[in-house]
């Protein structure tokens, strides 16, 4: 191991992420950053960015050193950015992969108190009401967001989308009554479970146990499967030792009990993957998210 890697790290690394303080993100990665601290034997802090579809973290390990003390939370928007956003950087190539660490469970959420009863009733309104049925999400270009456009592109309805900077706020609205509907990753669990929200579908490959009740999209005729995997990155061009020493501590944080029950809580899942592998991941899910950001008619002008 050369020395620089020997001796890292020698203060404190910063990790980036994409959503606001509080939110399954939030909870799950501090879990995570307290985990791979121990294994480093130095704090790894949790600075988060929310806001610009998720970009914010990856768009900040451009101006900062290769040097393994700033690192990111990739969630899968930036791969779709550059097919919608002007761009200096390419989120394939300006980011050494670290490791991912795992995915979100989705689903579309209404309050216990709305009319829509069904995914059928959601569909039978919005028929009957085109581009009047609100629904929320985590951000323009979020996984929620594109997909539930995919989802309505399918079923042939025009919804409302109104983005939010994370699921806190977003709670809040759909609570609050300014929302219809949400689709969100599942840190709405806590109101369903206190009768305020009912679950109308999830995303998964299989019905999540938490909400066995709510079919998955598969389930209700679409061919889609979504749960947005994500991971962690580097500066372009850090040490591959430093980032070994990265991937090895947050793989055995991955281990721990403290991070597999924060995700429990979320019914999200451990997703690893090594720093080849996710590499790998980043090449061909940039090459997929071009097809689905064409298929909606969402791309830029050339």
């Amino acid at each position: 191991m050369p020395a620089s890697a020997q001796a890292f790290p020698n203060k404190p690394i910063k990790l980036v992420i994409a959503f606001p303080a509080g939110g399954p993100t939030d909870i799950t990665m501090r879990a995570l950053a307290e985990g791979a601290s121990k294994v480093l034997g130095q704090p790894v802090i949790v600075d988060n960015k929310p806001g610009a579809g998720g970009s914010l973290p990856a768009q900040a390990l451009q101006s900062a050193p290769a040097d393994g003390y700033t690192l990111a939370q990739i969630p899968q928007s930036i791969f779709r950015l550059p097919y919608t956003t002007k761009m200096t950087w390419d989120p394939v190539k300006d980011i050494s992969y670290v490791i991912n660490v795992t995915g979100y469970a989705f689903g579309v959420v209404v309050p216990t108190a709305s009319p829509l009863k069904s995914w059928g009733d959601f569909v039978a309104y919005a028929k009957a009401n085109p581009g009047k049925l609100s629904y929320g999400s985590a951000g323009n270009l979020t996984s929620p967001h594109l997909t539930m456009e995919h989802v309505a592109q399918k079923a042939d309805i025009k919804l409302l989308h109104v983005p939010y900077k994370g699921s806190a706020d977003l709670m809040q609205a759909l609570l609050g009554g300014h929302l219809m509907a949400a689709s969100d990753s599942t840190g709405f669990a806590p109101q369903v479970e206190a009768g305020k929200l009912r679950v109308l579908n999830t995303w998964g490959d299989k019905r999540l146990a938490k909400f066995s009740d709510a079919p998955t999209l598969k389930e209700l005729g679409y061919d889609i499967v979504q749960n947005s995997p994500f991971g962690i990155g580097a500066p372009k061009n850090t040490p591959e030792a430093v980032v070994k020493r990265l991937h090895d501590a947050f793989k055995t944080a991955m281990e721990q009990p403290a991070y597999v029950d924060a995700l429990h809580r979320y019914d999200m899942v451990p997703i690893y993957m090594s720093s080849a592998q996710y590499r790998q991941f980043a090449q061909d899910t940039f090459a997929r998210e071009k097809t689905l950001i064409e298929q909606l008619g969402l791309a830029k002008p050339q």
